[in-house]
């Protein structure tokens, strides 16, 4: 564990594609094609900017990314967002990065204008630590969506909603 602080940036370079390959590979959660897909989102808004709608906000310690988050506005909504990703690390995990990105991804989206943010995860069990997270950060669990991704992987949402 470095007693080096984290740094959070918000600009995507070239560079975090492999960043994120690395970070979501290491935690063991994610399936190729879901990895692909994560930095398909990195590729959007390098080549289109913010008009992309993905925005990212990385966690960097000692010139390595260590942690990502990917959200944007939710299509159609006047005021809901979406949480795409977030990941650390996991030789950085329990250290409060996650914590740190997550609240300062609901500040970023507050000053955007969002009111809610929703999130979607697994419910296999692999995933109970990441609904728990999500339970202490102070979300509710919306829905659950039984057999959504496959069979026996249900899609759990959550949702907070910014001044209740």
């Amino acid at each position: 564990m470095s007693d080096s602080p984290i740094t959070l940036r918000e600009t995507p370079t070239p560079q975090d594609r492999e960043s994120i390959r690395e970070i979501l590979e290491s935690t063991g959660f994610f399936y190729p094609d879901e990895i692909e897909t994560a930095m398909a989102l990195l590729d959007e808004r390098l080549a289109r900017g913010v008009a992309s709608g993905y925005h990212f906000l990385f966690a960097d310690r000692d010139g390595r990314t260590v942690g990502y988050a990917c959200f944007g506005p939710i299509a159609c909504t006047r005021a809901s967002y979406e949480l795409f990703w977030i990941g650390v690390r996991e030789d950085c995990r329990g250290q409060g990065i996650g914590k740190q990105l997550l609240r300062e991804t609901e500040t970023i989206i507050r000053g955007m204008g969002g009111g809610r943010v929703y999130i979607e995860t697994s419910s296999r069990e692999l995933y109970v630590p990441t609904r728990a997270f999500y339970l202490r950060a102070g979300y509710r669990e919306e829905a659950t969506l039984q057999e959504f991704y496959g069979p026996g992987d249900g899609k759990v949402i959550y949702v907070k909603a910014f001044g209740e």
